[in-house]
């Protein structure tokens, strides 16, 4: 009885290495990589990927915005205007609230082909250190000789938006 499950065993391992043997026959390994492609093959040029596009540095604005422009803003649910400043150059960019004794400095974040996006962060007069001026978002886009302003910013969960109009100085 010894012999069956052994002959058995080894009728098994037989079929199997003839069936591995009859598949490498039907597919044969494939030719060794040449360094030409075949002559009827398609060219692949490399193509650029979004990333090897030239890069703006984040603090460069549009050359239309820089300078120091003028104006007053206007607060959604205010009455009063208050006096507002901004100066923006290749180096970065900052606000003056001179009404509300504040000062800003912005960071540029994005455009699209009319807008440039800054975010502002307030280092003097902080309304979370006393003052009276919050952190906010100002986008701004060149009108002819004018520059319209928005901001949006959020007090102690309150919404605050300002509008204006601005001059260069």
């Amino acid at each position: 009885m010894t012999k069956a499950p052994l002959f058995r065993a080894g009728a098994t391992v037989l079929v199997m290495a003839v069936a591995i043997v009859s598949a490498s026959a039907q597919f044969p390994p494939p030719p060794p990589p040449t360094s030409a492609p075949p002559p009827d093959a398609p060219v692949d040029t490399p193509k650029k990927k979004a990333t090897d596009a030239p890069k703006k540095k984040a603090t460069q604005p549009e050359p239309g915005i820089t300078g120091t422009w003028n104006g007053e803003l206007n607060q959604v649910g205010s009455t009063a205007p208050y006096k507002f400043e901004l100066s923006i150059t290749a180096k970065g960019a900052e606000t003056k609230y001179a009404d509300l004794d504040c000062i800003g400095k912005l960071t540029r974040v994005g455009q699209s082909k009319s807008y440039v996006f800054f975010i502002e962060i307030i280092t003097k007069g902080q309304a979370d250190k006393g003052g009276r001026c919050p952190d906010g978002t100002i986008t701004v886009a060149r009108q002819g000789d004018n520059l319209a302003l928005s901001w949006f910013g959020s007090v102690q969960g309150n919404i605050i938006a300002a509008t204006g109009v601005l001059s260069k100085k």
